[in-house]
Formats: C-alpha cells, structure tokens, sequence
C-alpha cells in the first residue's frame, strides 16, 4: 500500500482540492467539506465548554453572594474571568471554522483525497484499494463522520491527520471524513466504489443509520487475516458501511 503526501500545496493545487488533476479514465464520485456548525458542536465540543464557562461564572457570583455580597457585587466579580471565557470561545470557533473551511474530501472511482490543514496544508491520497474496512456515524440530521481503516503497515500519523482522524486511535491511527453533510450517500458512493475496485458486487441502496451497529466488513483478500477487524465490531454508535 502505498499513501501519498504531496506536502504543503494548497496555493498552487491545479484543481480544486486534488494535488493534480486527475488522470483520464479517473472521475470525481464526490467532493465536500466538513460542516462548520457541526465540527463547533461535535468535534471541537463547543457547547460543553461554553456549560463549563457558563457554570464556572455561576459558582463566582454565588460565592460572592454567599460571603455577603451584593448582586452588583457578584457582576463585578465577573468583570474579568466574563471576557476571558467569551475570548476562548471565539478562538474554538475559529478554530472549527478554519478547520472545516480548509479542509476537502474528494471522493474518485479510484481513491480517497484528503486536503486538510490550516497553517500546514497536507493532501493524502489513498487508494481505494488499501482500505480494509469502513464505518460510519450518522447523526439524525445525516451529517455524520466516515472513518476508513487501511490495510497493510503503513498509517498515517495521528498529528498529521487530527481533527481529521478517529478519536483515541493513535497507535492505529484512522483517517476519518468529520461532520460531511449526506453522510449515509457519501458512505454508500465510497462502497461501491471500493467494490468496483476489488471486482465485487455491492448493493446500491443508500446506508441507513441505525442505532445498532452492524458488523465491520471483511475487505482482506481471501486467504490473508484480517487485522483488527473486532475494531467497529464493539458495542458503540459506529454503523459498519456495506463495504
């Protein structure tokens, strides 16, 4: 297997997204970026942090009543931690703003494109055929996130792919699509893609979400064991994709 980084290049990219354009006989399936509101709320947690802020200034102001303070008293005892909170949660949302502006998935009949970076722009190119199995999360409004497993030695880094990765794989780490919009289309084009690749059949029906996960696909070739498999097999709200 073999992963391409094609470095810092997002200034000079001949087509939008893709390090180079594509070769004949190769198309463009999808192409799309990670969804700002839900890369705030989901992967940046934006709403968890502004409840601790918000509880934070609360415990303030009540301890300032406590000791006998007054409620104008409490207001001031806010004056300075107020603004610090407010200060911290506009730098999360920029930086989930950044992150999802910066970043392009690009889907092809023959591999998976990653551009992602802010300061430094990195393009990972991987081949369809590396993968050995797919999942995904979808939420009920279908904006979900689609991590892929590759197969083989070869990984990428954990810093080099964060946010873009599955959380707490860092040993393994797992390329991850974050907070796509039409997620279970997405998830259901890069199966029959793969399929295509490997000369398999696959349904064509759409992924539907589900509560209960179903088991990961086997995408090792006949004859090979399939490494870590029990991975999206846990109990957990990963939805294996019929690759």
């Amino acid at each position: 297997m073999s992963i391409e980084s094609h470095g810092h290049e997002h200034e000079m990219e001949p087509q939008y997204g893709l390090p180079e354009r594509l070769p004949a006989g190769e198309k463009i399936l999808w192409q799309g970026s990670p969804d700002f509101h839900a890369m705030a709320l989901r992967v940046f947690h934006l709403r968890k942090v502004a409840l601790y802020f918000a509880l934070l200034l609360l415990l303030r102001a009540a301890l300032v009543v406590a000791d006998g303070g007054s409620l104008v008293d409490a207001l001031l005892a806010l004056a300075w931690p107020l603004p610090l909170a407010l200060t911290a949660l506009a730098a999360l949302s920029s930086l989930a703003w950044m992150t999802a502006r910066t970043a392009v998935y690009t889907l092809t009949d023959k591999r998976l494109v990653m551009r992602i970076g802010i300061v430094l722009t990195l393009t990972f190119n991987i081949p369809l055929r590396s993968l050995q199995s797919a999942a995904l999360r979808s939420a009920h409004d279908d904006i979900g996130d689609i991590v892929v497993q590759l197969a083989g030695p070869d990984h990428i880094a954990f810093l080099h792919l964060w946010p873009h990765a599955r959380p707490w794989h860092v040993a393994r780490p797992e390329p991850m699509l974050r907070t796509v919009a039409d997620a279970p289309r997405v998830a259901a084009l890069l199966s029959q893609a793969w399929a295509a690749q490997r000369g398999a059949r696959t349904a064509a029906t759409p992924l539907q979400a589900t509560a209960a996960p179903s088991p990961a696909p086997n995408l090792t070739p006949p004859g090979q064991e399939a490494p870590r498999a029990e991975a999206l097999n846990r109990p957990n709200p990963w939805q294996a994709s019929p690759t």
